[in-house]
């Protein structure tokens, strides 16, 4: 036997005498042979070949391939603008005042005296009113303006005037008139005029400073704004940061609650905090909230004649419709666009659900239950469209009853109108005693008969675009929608630019193409605009730039490409690369792990410690 081989023998047993002694040999395997430096400097080549492929071509091509595009956006930026640290809107109301019968001293001291008693009353100091002296003042004899009042008791003003201011919000004239124990304001429900009206013994003094006429213009003055002035704080505090308040704003339904709670806050005119809002303001807000509809650049708006018989089959809409409605259309379209259709329907009956009209002998007329006006409108049968176009739908229906339960009205209010919050109005149409006559008479409805109904539909529009309730002037309240409208488009867009903002650090797989950049950027340009055309009292302007930007931000906020990528979570991800990434990543991890391996054996063989 070698010198290599070894031989084990087994120690002898009590039971092993008789047999002879047999020697066990364990044999050790066989090892390969070693390895040559060359075939391990291949193995580690190949090894490395495969993670340099994976590392410098693989990589670069799964991160090329699967990577979203997220064009830069100023974040903080946009955080301030959403927070109101970039702009606070002030909206400087411009009131003219004119008096021919006084001289320039003496209006100077009115307006003086008048706006130090705006400025004590006034509780927003964003919202505020700046008095100014008429270029016309004492002009008493010149040609380019003439204003009279009309006989005693009787209540509409005789004007003619030329070259008015067009930036101011109202113009206030002063005429003394004798016969007056104390003064009174007569606001023209067609223009943007107050009259102020005093007895001559409240002419102001040339020694005297205490002036009771300017307290009296100044509490008319804060009346006659002071709805616009809620709305518009309402409308600003909807961002606490924006004014210094860090209480939640109200609700609808939380003004609604309140308004029977007496409310009295102090004035913060540092802050500009708003008082809060008194029980029947308070009302106003809710009813507001609830009727008005959300800005839309376009409405459509369709007038509808239903009638339970066959007459009247045609009617001069038209015609009532161009003298009527349209120009309310026209002055209001520097806040939207309207377009109108019309409809006819015969034999549409109201709903089966409302009972029967109830005649009334003591009135001599027949009646519908309030109740019943819920339910008044049959969905089923009256061909009225929801919705038309991309605008919001107003439907106005003019109902006709027949003649035998004729004159038709409401039981509680004896009124023939009503309103549906958020989605139209309804007249019922009595018929004329002309047009109860022959059925050719019957047959067609006038301009003239179709007129009441239409202006019925104006107020309810105005309504419906949230106007206030006062003043009663209709330019005056338009001037007031304006404002309005474009504080709430700043504020709208505003917020649209914060929480795109937070989607997007919130999100940071989520693509962001160059179209949302650029709207951002068109978003922030306007906003800009806005802000310096409300301080500066250009309200128009300010409108149309908050439109822009409020269409600009809800086009970047809702891109398509990024709304998609929103609802892709994590766990998808994993699940579609781990079937692929596992069979190769395997192979690859252990090969290089088993590598490492046998060089760290063989460099610790090599030099092995004490």
């Amino acid at each position: 036997m070698s010198e290599s081989s070894s031989v084990e023998r087994r120690p002898r047993g009590p039971d092993d005498s008789q047999s002879p002694a047999t020697p066990f040999v364990a044999t050790i395997p066989k090892q390969p042979p070693p390895e040559s430096r060359e075939s391990i400097r291949v193995r580690q080549l190949v090894i490395l070949s495969f993670w340099a492929i994976v590392v410098f071509l693989g990589l670069p091509i799964w991160w090329w391939t699967t990577s979203v595009y997220r064009a830069r956006l100023p974040l903080q930026e946009m955080e301030d603008w959403a927070e109101g640290k970039s702009c606070r809107p002030t909206f400087p109301l411009e009131i003219v005042v004119e008096s021919l019968s006084l001289q320039e001293p003496d209006i100077n001291r009115i307006v003086r005296a008048t706006q130090h008693a705006l400025d004590d009353q006034n509780d927003f100091s964003p919202h505020h009113l700046r008095l100014r002296v008429g270029s016309n003042y004492a002009a008493a004899n010149s040609s380019q303006q003439q204003w009279q009042y009309d006989s005693p008791g009787h209540n509409e003003l005789l004007y003619q005037e030329s070259n008015r201011p067009k930036e101011s919000a109202l113009t206030v004239r002063l005429a003394p008139q004798s016969g007056l124990a104390t003064a009174r304001a007569e606001l023209q429900t067609h223009s943007t005029l107050l009259y102020i009206l005093y007895p001559l013994a409240l002419a102001p003094p040339a020694s005297s400073t205490s002036f009771p006429l300017a307290n009296f213009v100044a509490t008319q003055l804060q009346d006659l704004f002071a709805e616009e002035q809620a709305i518009i704080a309402h409308t600003l505090t909807l961002n606490p940061s924006s004014y210094g308040s860090h209480q939640p704003p109200a609700s609808a339904g939380q003004l609604a609650s309140t308004s029977n709670v007496p409310m009295t806050v102090s004035k913060d005119h540092r802050s500009g905090r708003p008082r809060a809002l008194s029980p029947q303001l308070a009302a106003r807000l809710a009813s507001r909230a609830t009727r008005a509809l959300k800005y839309a650049p376009t409405y459509h708006i369709t007038i509808s004649l239903f009638t339970p018989n066959a007459w009247p089959s045609s009617w001069e809409i038209e015609p009532a419709i161009a003298e009527y409605l349209t120009p309310l259309l026209d002055s209001a379209s520097i806040i939207s666009n309207f377009t109108i259709d019309t409809q006819t329907q015969l034999y549409a009956s109201f709903s089966p659900s409302v009972q029967e009209p109830q005649y009334d002998a003591d009135r001599g007329v027949w009646t519908l239950r309030q109740e019943d006006l819920s339910s008044f409108i049959n969905a089923a049968e009256w061909p009225l469209s929801p919705s038309i176009g991309s605008g919001p739908t107003l439907n106005f229906i003019i109902y006709v009853p027949d003649s035998a339960t004729t004159p038709l009205t409401i039981k509680e209010s004896q009124t023939t109108s009503w309103l549906i919050p958020q989605w139209g109005g309804v007249m019922i149409l009595n018929p004329s005693l002309s047009l109860g006559g022959t059925s050719a008479q019957a047959s067609k409805l006038s301009k003239e008969d179709i007129q009441p109904a239409l202006l019925v539909f104006s107020h309810q529009l105005l309504s419906f675009l949230g106007a206030p309730q006062s003043p009663p002037s209709i330019p005056l309240q338009l001037q007031t929608l304006t404002r309005v409208r474009a504080a709430s488009l700043f504020q709208s867009a505003s917020a649209t630019l914060g929480s795109l903002a937070r989607l997007t650090v919130a999100l940071p797989s989520i693509a962001i193409p160059k179209t949302v950049s650029t709207a951002v950027e068109v978003t922030l340009d306007h906003l800009e605009a806005t802000c310096n055309a409300l301080k500066d009292g250009r309200f128009n302007a300010a409108l149309e730039h908050a439109k822009t930007a409020e269409i600009a931000a809800e086009q970047g906020f809702f891109e398509k490409s990024m709304v998609g990528q929103v609802y892709f979570p994590d766990e998808h991800k994993v699940a579609v690369y781990l079937p692929l990434l596992g069979p190769v990543g395997v192979p690859l991890i252990m090969s290089a792990l088993k590598e490492l391996k046998r060089m760290w054996l063989t460099r610790h063989m090599s030099h092995p410690g004490p």
